[in-house]
């Protein structure tokens, strides 16, 4: 089923271009020579009607098929209709014919879609999965069924052949008793094929893939030969594929949380957990791992280690009782190298996590409000116009810190930052959310003697008939806070007699 022209044999062996071609004159020469004596239909008549030599013909064809290229044998083989008299072929109880007409359909049918399409028409796939589930001691049988099930597997109407079968249970069998890097490359070749199925893949789940998986993966874990890191490798990217999506959702994710933790430590790994649902992340008890895979790729060049992981702690970041994990982990201090990170999508996932840090959680707040590097880190961030949306979720974080820490130190530190011009810019954002989160944080730091420039932002928003009511009235609520301190009341004047003029429009529906 593996077989290659002579003229990639040639190339691959580095031959003469002369040397080459006479291979290939040679092997036309002798296959018209073999074609002229009228082996094929010869071949088709023993095998559809003379049982005691049906094995011997088979071996013969599936010879010749591996001698000569597939150029040469394709017509001849469909004119003598081989195909179709090979398929009955699959069904007898005879191992040796088994194994001879497998051989040949595949050799046959390798590359060829159309001819491949016709094999499951034909009921091909049942066949095969009969031989996986009553030969499964036999590595000969096996191989052949795994070679041709690994050709059939891309196709939309094998998968659906097959969801209908229990291959599942027979693959699960295979990778138990593979021993060899090819015999388990090849069955993870047809598992991720098959794994884009959706009843295919909850099928491989509830078999029990995961588990095999996560038993090869612990086996291999730490070694060192390139041809186990293959497999590691392969393994994982499996159990994602497993775990993740489909039209079930996350079905399986109570059910395997020990595999999921072996992978933990992984770029793998940590792109699984950041797609899982926040319940679940948080039971995963894993943030010692990402954490610690996070700080030894910190510097590598490669940021989607750093990427993938971020993504997990922002997930895990949501739910309170992480929080407080997180915070006992000591993931300010951990991920502060990052702040020097020159990756833009690193620097707005970790904008994303510290920002879902903060949320709903005055201690964690506290503690970034009053880190002198992360403030100054995200001053610059706020400023940074060819990153719109670095500088947004930089301007979110520290009015997120404002917002969850009422406490005059990070009040303080943020106006000792530079922090406050930011905010106030943030008033007059086109985002109405940005516009509020921007207001309630300034209303908080309002005891501060502000810039002059609030003042203009608010007018302009009270002024502006396209901001919304709810701004109009953070705007006010804002005035208000201000106004407790006589040091504003007659830099807000003109503000307080538009704020009338808001609220008498509001009051009859009318635009001021």
């Amino acid at each position: 089923m593996l077989c290659l022209p002579t003229e990639l044999i040639a190339s691959s062996c580095k031959l003469p271009a002369g040397i080459a071609n006479t291979l290939i004159i040679a092997e036309q020469r002798s296959f018209h020579l073999l074609r002229g004596s009228g082996i094929f239909p010869t071949l088709a008549k023993i095998l559809k009607g003379n049982p005691r030599c049906a094995v011997k013909a088979a071996h013969v064809l599936s010879e010749i098929l591996h001698v000569f290229t597939l150029e040469f044998c394709f017509m001849p083989c469909i004119e003598a209709d081989l195909i179709l008299t090979l398929i009955p072929l699959l069904e007898s109880t005879d191992q040796e014919m088994l194994l001879h007409a497998g051989r040949a359909i595949g050799r046959i049918c390798y590359d060829n879609r159309a001819l491949q399409e016709e094999l499951v028409r034909v009921g091909v796939i049942p066949s095969l999965v009969r031989i996986l589930t009553d030969y499964a001691e036999s590595e000969p049988l096996v191989h052949v069924a795994l070679l041709a099930l690994y050709n059939l597997a891309d196709l939309d109407s094998a998968k659906e052949a097959l969801s209908m079968t229990k291959v599942a249970e027979q693959l699960v069998k295979q990778l138990r008793r593979a021993e060899s890097h090819e015999r388990l490359e090849i069955v993870f070749e047809v598992l991720q094929a098959l794994a884009e199925n959706d009843a295919l893949k909850v099928q491989l789940v509830d078999a029990g893939v995961p588990e095999v998986l996560s038993e090869i993966l612990l086996r291999l874990q730490g070694s060192s030969q390139a041809e186990d890191t293959c497999i590691v490798k392969a393994a994982s990217d499996l159990i994602v594929s497993l775990l993740l999506g489909g039209k079930k959702g996350h079905v399986t994710e109570h059910r395997y949380l020990h595999h999921i933790q072996t992978l933990a430590g992984t770029k793998r790994g940590a792109r699984l957990i950041a797609n899982f649902t926040k319940e679940m992340v948080r039971l995963l008890g894993v943030i010692h791992q990402l954490l610690d895979l996070l700080e030894k790729h910190m510097q590598s060049r490669d940021t989607s280690v750093q990427q993938a992981a971020l993504s997990a702690l922002q997930n895990l970041a949501v739910p309170a009782v992480s929080k407080v994990q997180l915070l006992e982990e000591g993931i300010a201090e951990r991920i502060e190298a990052l702040l020097r990170s020159e990756s833009p999508p690193v620097q707005f996932k970790l904008l994303g996590t510290l920002r879902m840090l903060a949320d709903g959680q005055a201690d964690a707040a506290e503690i970034l409000g009053q880190d002198p590097q992360l403030l100054s880190r995200l001053v610059q961030w706020c400023s940074a116009s060819d990153h719109s949306g670095i500088c947004g979720e930089a301007n979110r974080l520290l009015a997120s810190i404002l917002h969850h820490n009422r406490s005059q130190e990070v009040v303080k530190a943020i106006q000792a930052a530079q922090g406050v011009k930011h905010l106030v810019s943030m008033t007059t954002s086109e985002h109405a959310a940005m516009q509020n989160e921007a207001l309630n944080a300034l209303a908080i730091a309002s005891a501060i003697d502000l810039e002059s420039q609030l003042v203009q932002s608010l007018h302009k928003l009270l002024r502006d008939d396209n901001t919304s009511p709810e701004v109009k009235y953070n705007s006010m609520g804002l005035l208000c806070r201000l106004l407790n301190s006589g040091n504003f009341i007659l830099k807000f004047q003109n503000l307080l007699f538009l704020c009338q003029s808001v609220l008498r429009s509001q009051a009859g529906g009318k635009k001021p």
